[in-house]
């Protein structure tokens, strides 16, 4: 078999010779079957003696290092003579060309692509996804310059991005490096509407085939993104698009400058709960266009593509970001008081169940993401930017709202990081303080200090009094017995221990396989339901193996409440409670007479 290498280096046939001053991209994508393109990279004359070329070691919206370069192979630098140039591999997302002489450079690669589920990019026969922090290089000298980008493309494709056109089909401009690795393209067979809300045009651009219905998610789309003048008296774009990839099992989402990508299975649509899923997702991304994309917290601007970007903000970032994604589709009609207060139920539930909540403060979560694995240890030893940073924000907005004689709001907060800490600059801590300050009139030293350098520990019922709501499980309610582990599918090895429960203080730890009960064995499927044969309170003989020894172990079960945590209205609530509610949510009391929620609600 011939080498590649030719077959890269020959890359400029398929696009125009013109010689550009930005620097130009070229993708090769008419031969995508086996995840791979071809790229050709143009930057201009440079008169150092040495030219670095940096891919990204990160991407933007995911807090932690990746192995993108080795998507990269037959890397090969040439001066504008078309001579090849030495270079050395300087680190893992770095190779330093030498240059004998002032000269353009033109730089190839192969670039293979097959990481949907990370959203930095995936090639197949039916598209691309090309997020540019996993397919495109750049070289600090250039970062600046304007840039150009065109696709070389099977015919019956089509191409979209957040970037503007660069006027024709599959052809796109960007100011600078940092808007291209901030709008990627999807180019390939997909199904594309158009609409517009507030002013704005949207696009959403849907590939892979599924149970989704394509003009609903139109339909609350226009809804939603019609709703961000609740929080912000401005838009830090013209155009937006939604890309959603139907796929098989990868799911996630990233946000991204006027754009994000969502990827949910592709079954996962037609029933309510999923399509919650996927709406609130749509929402947590389009927030982010301001929170995070317009304005973002010192330690995070500029992005420094090649190491980590540490901030203790993160909790704000994106634990904001989750606290106004329901907020606005409730305020828009897609979703109804009583799902919205289901899902805060839910966030509450599921925090008082973590007992690393009780050990790291949001702060720390913030600065340590970067390092955080998740888990077993993490549940049990650490706080979530995301599900407490949600809590957090709700416990400010309170506060805020009780401060101001519900005059202002935790929105005003971000509305004044909007008008006041535009990226370039990065907001501070001191910068919110300042500004809780100066909607408030009060010194938020104490409650920061409390509620953000501290485990946060939340008085639920008397926070959710002010708006007149409390918690509980309902009549059909009982005590239940628990263990305090998770397994693992159908499997019988535990995957998580909750810290101080009933079997961590048994002695029982992560990894152990549980094979019988009372000297009775027991299935993965049938192990809660045996559990429940139990009261709180009683004794049981676990039989497991530890570290491939069996062993057995008298666990004394714990109590807990069966069903699902519920927000109901407090008994006569009182107008200052419906006139919080109302100041909190932009909807009105959504209770009858006798506390019940309302049927359009």
């Amino acid at each position: 078999m011939k080498p590649a290498v030719p077959l890269i280096l020959t890359l400029s046939a398929f696009f125009s010779s013109s010689i550009f001053a930005e620097v130009s991209y070229r993708i090769d994508l008419t031969d995508s079957v086996h995840h791979l393109a071809k790229v050709e990279v143009d930057f201009p004359e440079s008169a150092t003696t040495e030219l670095k070329i940096n891919l990204p070691v990160w991407r933007t919206g995911k807090y932690q290092v990746l192995p993108l370069a080795d998507g990269i192979r037959y890397f090969s630098a040439q001066d504008e003579s078309g001579k090849v140039l030495p270079y050395t591999r300087s680190a893992s997302g770095e190779w330093t060309v030498e240059l004998e002489q002032p000269t353009s450079v033109t730089v190839t690669y192969q670039l293979y692509a097959n990481q949907l589920g990370q959203r930095v990019g995936h090639i197949d026969a039916t598209h691309a996804f090309l997020d540019a922090s996993g397919t495109l290089v750049y070289s600090p000298e250039f970062k600046d310059q304007e840039i150009k980008v065109e696709l070389a493309v099977p015919d019956e494709w089509k191409s979209y991005s957040g970037m503007e056109s660069a006027g024709k089909p599959h052809s796109f401009e960007a100011s600078n490096y940092d808007v291209l690795v901030d709008s990627p393209i999807e180019t390939g067979i997909s199904h594309h509407r158009g609409f517009s809300a507030d002013g704005r045009d949207y696009e959403l651009v849907v590939w892979g085939e599924g149970n989704y219905d394509i003009e609903q998610m139109v339909t609350d789309l226009t809804k939603l993104s019609g709703q961000t003048r609740a929080i912000w008296d401005g838009y830090p774009f013209e155009r937006y698009v939604y890309m959603v990839h139907a796929t098989s099992g990868a799911r996630g989402a990233t946000e991204h400058l006027n754009s994000t990508v969502i990827q949910r299975p592709r079954f996962s649509y037609r029933e309510r709960e999923d399509y919650l899923g996927f709406i609130k997702t749509a929402a947590h991304e389009f927030i982010h266009t301001w929170n995070v994309k317009a304005y973002r917290p010192q330690g995070l601007v500029p992005y420094n593509y090649q190491k980590e970007n540490i901030s203790e903000l993160l909790w704000i970032a994106e634990g904001s970001t989750s606290y106004f994604q329901s907020q606005l589709l409730l305020r828009a009609g897609v979703i109804t008081a009583k799902e919205f207060f289901e899902d805060l139920a839910k966030r509450i539930a599921q925090s008082e169940k973590t007992p690393g909540r009780e050990v790291q403060s949001v702060q720390e979560a913030s600065v340590g993401k970067w390092a955080s694995t998740g888990g077993d240890y993490a549940v049990n030893h650490s706080a979530n930017i995301y599900s407490e940073g949600y809590l957090a924000s709700l416990a400010l907005d309170f506060s805020l709202l009780n401060d101001t004689d519900l005059a202002h709001s935790y929105r005003d907060v971000h509305n004044a990081l909007y008008n006041q800490h535009k990226i370039p600059a990065g907001y501070s801590v001191a910068d919110v303080k300042q500004i809780l300050k100066d909607l408030s009139g009060e010194d938020y030293q104490t409650w920061w200090q409390t509620h953000v350098n501290s485990p946060m520990s939340l008085d639920f019922t008397s926070l959710l009094d002010n708006a007149g709501l409390q918690s509980g499980y309902g009549e059909d309610s009982k005590a239940t017995a628990y263990a305090g582990v998770k397994l693992s599918g159908d499997s019988l090895k535990l995957t998580e221990v909750l810290r101080d429960g009933p079997a961590w203080n048994a002695g029982i730890v992560l990894g152990d396989e549980i094979v019988a009960i009372d000297g009775l064995k027991v299935t993965g499927k049938g192990f809660e339901s045996r559990i429940k044969d139990f009261k709180p309170g009683a004794e049981i003989v676990v039989s497991l193996f530890s570290d491939d020894r069996l062993k057995q172990v008298t666990l004394k079960l714990g109590e807990q409440q069966s069903g699902k945590l519920k927000l109901l209205s407090v008994d006569k609530p009182s107008r200052a409670q419906k006139a919080f509610f109302k100041a909190w949510l932009g909807i009105d009391w959504p209770f009858d007479n006798k506390g019940k929620l309302k049927s359009d609600s």
